[in-house]
């Protein structure tokens, strides 16, 4: 049989609901590939008539954990619609509420996400515990929670998952798959880092919570500023906020940096993670303010991998279409003319191997129709790949004075080339590095609001809104899976017309009318697969995006009407 086909579906560790099919040769080789989200995104259409100063506390929903970034796109489009300038005491702290997010996100990503396609947990059991203690100081002259005892208690504890018959949330992996390049004291140093991370995770959330009052839906923002004017000028939560950021900020250092120089090293050789740049077309925006005309990330395009030459971003050239997506009109249509009236075509009958590597009968999809409920955002026409990959390369591009001494310290810390960082890899480690510019910077924002402060403590800024003018407006910020933008229409004092283009619909774009794949698919295009029953290489590849597929998907029924019922037996 000259080609046969594998289904991934759905692909786990990730938010939301991602399926991809991939086509390979006799030699294992992917040909084709096709990635779609197999539930809907109606948020859209949940805002249309309503109020624009409520629509950020709906626009927030659109994700479990993007939440923050879609709250303030939400209301900052709102904003631009309006007019109006927020106090620089609102920006900064919406600053530092967005530095809490990056610090979530970047270290779950690698730890409880991503990290178990580089790290194997069961070789991790069979570990020299000083041996692994020894190692740490290879990759940090203070590394974080390696010391001999500290491992020896972490391999106790997953060793008591496994007398007990299963591995607990390590289950169902594939263990011992021959690209795995860690040696057991490296697994069990990561895995240290992998529970440590679960502790981490909880103070950043924290964090975010000092100014948000909530986490994982803040509520403090609103459109004209914030309304957490108690915490900002309060000393005791300002130094609240300065300690838990110095706690994350540590293990950033100490662990999460290290750990990623450990996996440059170990897999500068593999070639499922090397080579692979996906769309070589490269987008960001400028985010994080730090002062009144300071950002700490700038914006620019690359086109085709040339890094000699940045491009300026003209919104004017973004559009989405729906060729290969579940709507109705296929056209391009720039943002704020979107539509996301729902054409559901379903799955097509087919054949694929089962995970004995057996050809069975399945539902395929239809890859000469509509295969995905999102579409393919084009800027110029042409795919691009957003995300901390892009928004590091084209701001080291720039001569960013944050990124580049961070950049260069990376390559020679790893020894690898420059040329590494477009790949599987690279991707994976420049979600670190933009989390710890992050880390080393963003206090600066800290510090010029406390300084601001002692002579202005305004928070929000006075607006009208007229009903009977029409308004347009948009949010276009880098966000931690990527560039994100939120536009608006607005008439008769309500909303009229809403879009939400967002990182994962840039990355897991289907084909467009050209047949031209998105990054997702493209990235696995000449991806050897060791074994065909444990796709690894492509949960691999997939992950090192983050996918977010929740910002594409939420169902409802306008009529009330139940969808599914699920009942859960309590004896299992």
């Amino acid at each position: 049989m000259s080609e046969q086909r594998i289904v991934v579906d759905p692909v786990t560790r990730i938010e939301g609901h991602l399926r991809v099919e991939v086509v390979v040769d006799e030699n294992n080789v992917v040909k084709e590939a096709y990635s779609g989200s197999t539930l809907w995104r109606g948020i859209e259409q949940i805002v249309k008539g309503r109020d624009p100063r409520d629509v950020g506390f709906f626009t927030q929903r659109i994700c479990g954990v993007c939440t923050y970034s879609h709250y303030k796109a939400g209301i900052i489009a709102v904003e631009d619609a309006l007019g109006i300038t927020p106090p620089l005491n609102a920006v900064l702290t919406r600053t530092l509420m967005s530095a809490a997010l990056f610090m979530h996100d970047h270290p779950v990503h690698f730890y409880q996400l991503h990290g178990l396609d580089f790290v194997d947990v069961v070789s991790a059991l069979s570990a020299d515990v000083r041996k692994a203690s020894e190692e740490a100081f290879k990759y940090c002259d203070t590394p974080l929670a390696t010391g001999a005892d500290h491992l020896k208690a972490v391999q106790d504890k997953v060793k008591a998952f496994v007398q007990k018959g299963n591995l607990g949330p390590f289950a169902n992996a594939y263990w011992g798959h021959k690209t795995y390049h860690f040696t057991p004291e490296q697994n069990l140093i990561a895995l240290s880092h992998y529970l440590e991370c679960l502790r981490i995770q909880r103070t950043a959330a924290q964090m975010m919570a000092i100014f948000g009052s909530k986490q994982p839906h803040p509520q403090s923002l609103t459109v004209g500023g914030v309304t957490c004017v108690m915490d900002i000028l309060s000393p005791s939560r300002l130094g609240e906020y300065m300690v838990k950021f110095q706690e994350v900020k540590e293990f950033i250092d100490r662990a999460y940096y290290p750990d990623l120089v450990m996996a440059g090293k170990a897999y500068a050789n593999e070639p499922s993670v090397l080579n692979d740049v996906g769309t070589p077309n490269l987008y960001t925006y400028k985010e994080l303010p730090l002062g009144s005309n300071e950002w700490l990330f700038e914006s620019g395009i690359i086109l085709n991998g040339d890094i000699s030459k940045v491009h300026e971003v003209d919104d004017n050239k973004i559009t989405e279409e729906a060729t290969h997506a579940w709507y109705k009109n296929p056209a391009p249509l720039h943002p704020y003319e979107g539509q996301t009236d729902p054409n559901y075509t379903g799955f097509k009958k087919g054949k694929t191997l089962d995970q004995n590597g057996k050809e069975v009968e399945a539902q395929l999809f239809d890859i000469k129709g509509k295969y995905s409920w999102i579409k393919a955002p084009r800027y110029d026409g042409i795919p691009m790949q957003v995300g901390p990959l892009a928004n590091i390369v084209i701001n080291y591009a720039k001569g960013n004075k944050y990124v580049v001494p961070v950049v260069d310290k990376f390559l020679k810390d790893t020894g690898l080339p420059i040329t590494a960082v477009l790949s599987t890899l690279g991707r994976t480690a420049t979600r670190m590095i933009e989390a710890k510019v992050i880390a080393d910077n963003a206090l600066k924002a800290f510090g010029n609001l406390v300084e601001n402060l002692k002579v202005d403590q305004e928070t929000c800024a006075k607006y009208v809104i007229d009903p009977k003018k029409e308004y347009r407006g948009r949010y276009m910020g880098h966000v931690p899976r990527g560039a994100l933008s939120h536009w608006c229409r607005i008439k008769d004092g309500v909303i009229t017309n809403w879009q939400a283009v967002v990182p994962s619909t840039w990355n897991a774009s289907p084909k467009d009318a050209n047949g031209v794949r998105g990054s997702y698919e493209e990235c696995l295009i000449g991806l050897k697969i060791a074994d065909l029953t444990q796709p690894l290489e492509i949960i691999r590849k997939i992950h090192s995006y983050d996918p977010c597929i929740a910002c594409a998907v939420h169902v409802m029924d306008t009529k009330g009407n139940k969808i599914s019922e699920y009942k859960i037996n309590p004896n299992l």
